[in-house]
């Protein structure tokens, strides 16, 4: 069942809400630069295993308003806060992946965890995406800043690149279109200002927030969010469990799905 929730004046978010009746419910936030449909994979078992499942394109992106601005964690995180009230959610599991995981982490600190009693980061973009003085790990500034000017130029062949590198398992032409087709729908100006916003955020202060169990799945071949991320954060997150993927890149879900389904099950009980 898909409908919009309005989160403020002229910027309502798309909604795909399945098996509602269940009270066992995963809220999952996409990852830059695609949609809720990533998880198609997840939509298509778990609600057969009994959990409501929601995916929300965020603002920008899939099915979503697309305004000019709002593309901060602050207020990403706000339309999250919004969307739980609106549908009245209670001891959700929020999951986000890479930027998605990012703002989960911003919306646990900024609402002190609000109506979630579980957390799965999925390979999240976290304790921050590029590197710093004091934060050797991630990308480079100019790095994302090539992304940026990518975007403004040639946001085709940009996204095509990124999908490159997004896998680390053998992929059929139809679904790398597929996939390709996912960043396309959102507008260049968000994919853009998320990148900005992926370039200049700092969670590292926000990962002490975080007070409910925690599971970090992270593909240990990714080459977005490297595997450094995973275990900074797992030591950063007091009682956190860290579940590697061997043999996944960025979209573990994908790479490797039966596993990814079942450990986020397990993890959810």
């Amino acid at each position: 069942m898909g409908y919009y929730v309005k989160v403020e004046k002229g910027v309502n978010i798309f909604v795909e809400d399945i098996n509602t009746t269940s009270n066992k419910t995963i809220l999952f936030v996409h990852g830059w630069p695609a949609n809720h449909r990533m998880f198609e994979y997840q939509f298509n078992q778990l609600p057969a295993m009994g959990y409501r499942c929601i995916g929300i394109d965020i603002r920008g992106f899939g099915k979503s308003s697309k305004p000019w601005s709002g593309y901060f964690y602050d207020r990403l995180a706000d339309d999250i806060r919004i969307i739980i009230d609106t549908l009245g959610l209670e001891d959700i599991t929020l999951a986000g992946h890479s930027m998605g995981g990012a703002i989960s982490i911003r919306y646990m600190a900024r609402y002190s965890g609000y109506k979630v009693a579980k957390l799965a980061l999925i390979g999240a973009a976290a304790p921050a995406f590029t590197r710093r003085q004091d934060f050797p790990y991630g990308k480079t500034v100019e790095e994302v800043d090539k992304l940026i000017e990518e975007t403004y130029t040639d946001r085709p062949k940009m996204l095509s690149n990124f999908g490159d590198i997004f896998f680390a398992r053998y992929l059929s032409k139809d679904f790398i279109d597929w996939f390709h087709d996912l960043g396309l729908a959102a507008s260049g100006n968000a994919t853009a200002k998320c990148l900005a916003s992926l370039r200049d955020e700092d969670l590292r202060n926000d990962l002490r927030h975080i007070n409910v169990p925690t599971a970090i799945l992270h593909g240990k071949q990714d080459k977005v969010c490297p595997y450094d991320f995973a275990e900074l954060m797992h030591r950063s997150i007091k009682g956190s469990i860290l579940i590697p993927f061997e043999y996944s890149g960025h979209g573990l879900f994908y790479c490797e799905m039966e596993k990814f389904n079942e450990e986020l099950a397990k993890f959810i009980g």
